[in-house]
């Protein structure tokens, strides 16, 4: 449950560190009739800031997992 993914690593700038920005999602499993995992976030209203993040994770994992939204 809740698994994260690392959507950009923290890095330095101007001598001050920008922390790491991470996604967190609700659930990830195996659907064996798709034969891939699923990543499943549960989400009343979508913020700007899932969008955001969502668009990352599309970006860097949307190769690897099946992205889904549960209103």
């Amino acid at each position: 449950l809740q698994p994260e993914f690392l959507l950009q690593d923290k890095f330095g700038y101007k001598g001050k560190t920008e922390r790491a920005v991470k996604y967190i999602a609700d659930f990830k499993y195996f659907d064996v009739r798709k034969g891939v995992y699923v990543v499943e976030d549960v989400k009343g209203v979508e913020t700007e800031v899932f969008k955001i993040k969502r668009k990352l994770f599309l970006k860097q994992y949307g190769d690897e997992y099946d992205f889904e939204i549960v209103k």
